[in-house]
């Protein structure tokens, strides 16, 4: 998903809060398709309108949320991020790329945690800025593993499309992340007046402070293979070797189905998911792949959508029907495909015995000396194409 950014001084944060306040109502009666926006708590701030100075121009509602449609939030954008935030598949996805598909990551140790990261700093005319970006899914999990608890903050990153900066982008996401973390550390020791030292005052983080991991995952939803950066480096020119080492390099945690050579590691129907779009430039595989695999008879609705949307294809969904036998509904699809061909094939065939003996009935009408206007009128073809079957 783009992210947007926003350089705010405080003045103009109040300013359009109240904004956001005094207009909230109507915004919502407006019904404008801002996925962030229509959720306004009643006589209370836009949660995301106060990070994302949403405005009011005329009578239109603006903000720099990305909307649905058009110039906004695509469907695909939408679809990934309300898909993979459910905890069951969320915790999925990182089982197979952190655990090897071991299930160390629980869903219900996962909690959600604000998506927007926002870092506040001294601009060049020393009043506050604040510098804000909004991620697609961010949780935070605990983990029980080999006898130890830990903590750790994750993010996920949905593409449907190859993102060539994408060790930029998520790169930024991990350092406001922890610098939010340094940020919420400082306030609370300024609060507390408990530090020990003047390097500990001026750090605002002390020597046993300690931070939370940040690990950021690129789910790539896209047919094509990915052959965009996978790190930093990736996307320098030359570079002098000797300083190669010095140069701070950033990896990215890519998941991309065309790449997965296994999917029984996945517990959830993210794996019907990404079988599909594995194979979804080949409609033999695609075939083999359901016939198969039985997990493919029972396949949620939500997983239904998301591969019509991201793989393009078009199976049928009862609107009554919570879960679907995909390959019964593939095998529907394709003989409905041979009847509409054999349809469309009868069809040509009357056409041309139309076209054979409007023919015959030309040549019959020119021997006993018809016009060709006549004629025309007489077989209903245009004077052009009579005048081409007896020329012939």
């Amino acid at each position: 998903m783009e992210v947007f950014d926003a350089l705010i001084t405080n003045q103009q944060q109040e300013n359009l809060n109240a904004v956001c306040r005094q207009n909230a109502e109507n915004v919502v009666k407006r019904r404008m398709n801002c996925i962030q926006c229509v959720n306004i708590k009643k006589d209370s701030t836009c949660i995301p309108c106060k990070r994302y100075h949403c405005t009011l121009i005329g009578t239109k509602f603006s903000c720099s949320h990305k909307r649905t449609g058009g110039e906004g939030l695509s469907a695909k954008d939408s679809m990934a991020k309300e898909y993979f935030a459910d905890n069951a598949r969320f915790a999925d996805l990182c089982n197979n790329i952190l655990y090897g598909g071991r299930e160390v990551i629980l869903p219900e140790n996962l909690k959600e945690r604000d998506t927007t990261e926002v870092l506040t700093a001294l601009g060049l005319d020393k009043k506050t800025i604040a510098m804000q970006k909004m991620r697609d899914i961010f949780k935070n999990a605990s983990i029980k593993y080999t006898g130890k608890s830990y903590v750790v903050l994750i993010g996920v990153e949905n593409q449907s499309d190859i993102h060539y900066a994408i060790p930029v982008k998520n790169m930024f996401y991990d350092v406001m992340a922890y610098g939010n973390q340094v940020k919420e550390t400082a306030k609370k020791h300024r609060k507390e007046k408990d530090t020990a030292t003047s390097d500990e005052f001026l750090s605002g983080f002390t020597k046993t402070d300690k931070l939370i991991p940040v690990i950021t995952i690129t789910v790539y939803l896209g047919t094509k293979e990915w052959d965009g950066p996978r790190k930093l480096s990736d996307m320098f020119g030359d570079v002098d070797e000797e300083l190669l080492p010095f140069i701070p390099d950033y990896r990215i945690n890519l998941l991309a189905p065309r790449e997965i050579t296994d999917f029984t590691g996945f517990r959830t129907s993210i794996r019907q998911l990404f079988e599909v779009l594995k194979n979804a430039y080949d409609k033999e595989k695609m075939q083999e792949v359901l016939q198969n695999d039985e997990k493919f008879s029972k396949v949620d609705r939500e997983t239904v959508e998301a591969i019509n949307l991201f793989a393009g294809t078009d199976i049928d969904i009862d609107e009554k029907e919570e879960v679907i036998d995909m390959c019964k509904a593939w095998e529907e699809q394709k003989n409905e495909g041979r009847e509409l061909g054999r349809e469309e094939g009868r069809e040509l065939g009357r056409e041309e015995g139309r076209i054979r003996q409007a023919k015959v009935t030309a040549l019959k009408l020119q021997k006993k000396g018809h016009s060709i206007e006549d004629i025309a009128e007489c077989v209903d073809f245009d004077e052009e194409t009579v005048k081409k079957w007896l020329v012939s």
